[in-house]
């Protein structure tokens, strides 16, 4: 236990935990996106056409907060754009409590999106920043148990507080926001690098990772993993209605493969320590395909709980390295852009994963989950076909920055 706990734990910076503290309160506080269409429709009386598209605002913004996160984070520094982020949130939240006017719901609904999105970017770049390269893996992996941890937790403090009271869940939304802003503001210090004295400031912008080939084939790939994933919270559940089961049953089946999660992750990080992060990426990739494509075989509930076991199985394998390659290949000044890039795979997939995924099981039945399956061992092979070029890249960046500079 005493070696486990060194490998997955210990070492890594306080600054780290001080941020990954802020995360986990902030996730299992951050509960209004899952009950905003509840909210809308019972609450306030909307249809579901326009509670969607009040939902939809929500999207846009986070859209926008993205991008707008990973430029802040790299212009003003990682710990003002948090703050700025949270305290805003803290704000707009308030407004949710107090409003019944749609129009002043909906511009706050948007607004809060963008805050809530603004954060991911600078809290990565921010963990790369005071993490060794050797630990970051480790870190990263860390940082999705918690999130998986935060977002059970807020599930079921959402269940409880709609049925008491929305203003309440607002309230107390804020609150969780409010208190990972001031322990930012307190405890964590700026973690942005200084650049060298001698050194010029590097050129670029978001431009400069949307033409950077090696990052862009990666984030192709992972945009290829979010999809097939996002057929768990999108598909999954009409597959499992048309098979005449309880909506109860893939309630069940998402309890299960997040309790996986929280028992698993920890132990993740020794068994991929050896690995190269393509070839650990490769795995994760065959995992998620065998596992959506076994929903092609599944009629009940353990057949359900097994394909959840495997796909499962890859989501826990794919996040340290995800993460760890991104941070490989983001240049020191432009760290928050590059996350920013990245981030934009969820929103991005968050459309494709319904709107192709529900005419897809309209038109070919059982055959969507095996495409699925299919678009698994793709991904697969592309990630094994780019390592070589971008542990090449990786190499002569790491060459570079350790050439002394002349004068």
């Amino acid at each position: 236990m005493r070696n486990w706990y060194r490998s997955t734990i210990g070492g890594l910076p306080n600054t780290y935990w001080l941020l990954w503290t802020g995360m986990l309160i902030n996730r299992v506080g951050g509960f209004v996106a899952l009950v905003l269409s509840l909210y809308l429709t019972s609450e306030r009386d909307l249809k579901p056409s326009a509670a969607g598209l009040v939902v939809g605002l929500y999207g846009v913004g986070g859209i926008a907060g993205v991008l707008l996160g990973g430029v802040l984070a790299d212009r003003w520094g990682r710990r003002p754009t948090l703050l700025l982020a949270h305290f805003g949130a803290v704000v707009f939240l308030a407004g949710l409590a107090m409003t019944t006017r749609i129009p002043a719901i909906a511009a706050l609904a948007a607004l809060l999106g963008l805050m809530h999105a603004m954060p991911g970017p600078a809290f990565v770049a921010a963990i790369v920043d005071v993490v060794p390269a050797a630990d970051r893996s480790r870190a990263f992996n860390l940082q999705f148990w918690a999130f998986n941890l935060g977002m059970a937790a807020a599930s079921l403090i959402a269940g409880l507080l709609a049925e008491v009271s929305f203003a309440l869940l607002f309230s107390v939304d804020a609150a969780g926001t409010l208190v990972t802003a001031v322990l930012l503001l307190w405890k964590v210090r700026e973690t942005k690098p200084a650049a060298a004295p001698a050194a010029k400031e590097p050129r670029g912008g978001l431009h400069t990772a949307l033409t950077d080939r090696a990052f862009m084939s990666f984030v192709g790939l992972s945009l290829l993993l979010a999809v097939v994933t996002l057929q768990s919270s999108t598909i999954l559940p009409l597959a499992i209605t048309a098979d005449g089961l309880r909506p109860t049953v893939y309630g069940s089946v998402v309890a299960y493969a997040g309790l996986l999660i929280v028992a698993g992750q920890l132990f993740v990080p020794r068994l991929i320590d050896r690995w190269r992060k393509g070839t650990t990426l490769a795995v994760a990739n065959v995992f998620l395909g065998l596992g959506f494509a076994c929903v092609a075989l599944a009629s009940d509930v353990p057949g359900y709980l097994l394909a959840a076991t495997v796909w499962t199985v890859g989501s826990m394998l794919a996040a340290p390295p995800n993460a760890a390659v991104i941070a490989e290949l983001s240049p020191e000044a432009l760290r928050g852009r590059y996350q920013s890039v990245f981030y934009l795979i969820f929103p991005a997939a968050s459309f494709i994963a319904p709107a192709a995924g529900g005419a897809s099981l309209e038109f070919l039945g059982d055959w969507h989950w095996v495409i699925c399956g299919a678009l698994g061992m793709v991904a697969a092979a592309g990630h094994l076909l780019i390592q070589p070029a971008r542990e090449r890249r990786v190499i002569r960046d790491q060459e570079r920055l350790e050439v002394p500079v002349a004068g």
